[in-house]
């Protein structure tokens, strides 16, 4: 029993050191955390009120709705009953610089022969030569005029209308880089 005393005493000790050291570390920070937040109530708004989908019908007969094809068949329409009159042949065969943007393609001099004077052409890799009346570019461009400096085209275009209108473009002579 002596044994016990001093066992039991050493525990009751041990434990009042263990309580003097587990005390509220952060106490002023829990009343600061308690004195902000006593006023606070948990709510949540209520969620609002769904209303049910209402379908609006299309009522305008007489326009052209826009959600369905017929819309491009009237605009081709309009391009056929143009005031201008002009649009491309398009049953010709292309010629191969009609595969190429007019922007890509460069204007690298001319050759004189026979009276007759040809631009040449670069586009991509290849080279090739151009007289009066060829086709190049996307637009249907014709050339009308090649000078020294440039080559100068007749385009066709679309306009907002879906009438075809001509365009004149110009390809100018790129310098040799060395």
């Amino acid at each position: 029993m002596k044994r016990r005393i001093p066992n039991v005493l050493g525990a009751a000790v041990l434990g009042l050191f263990l309580a003097a050291c587990g005390g509220e570390q952060y106490g002023d920070l829990r009343k600061e955390l308690d004195l902000l937040t006593k006023d606070l109530r948990g709510r949540v708004d209520p969620l609002p009120q769904v209303r049910p989908y209402e379908p609006v019908p299309y009522k305008a007969f007489e326009e052209i709705d826009p959600f369905k094809p017929t819309r491009l068949d009237v605009v081709a329409a309009g391009a056929v009953a143009g005031a201008s009159g002009i649009k491309p042949d398009v049953d010709r065969p292309k010629e191969p610089l009609e595969a190429f943007a007019l922007e890509t393609l460069r204007m690298v001099g001319t050759l004189s022969q026979q009276k007759e004077t040809f631009g040449l052409i670069r586009a991509g890799a290849n080279l090739f030569r151009v007289k009066k009346g060829n086709y190049m570019g996307l637009n249907f461009g014709v050339i009308t005029q090649i000078d020294e400096n440039e080559i100068k085209l007749k385009e066709l275009v679309q306009d907002g209308g879906g009438d075809w209108v001509e365009r004149v473009s110009s390809l100018q002579l790129v310098e040799a880089q060395r």
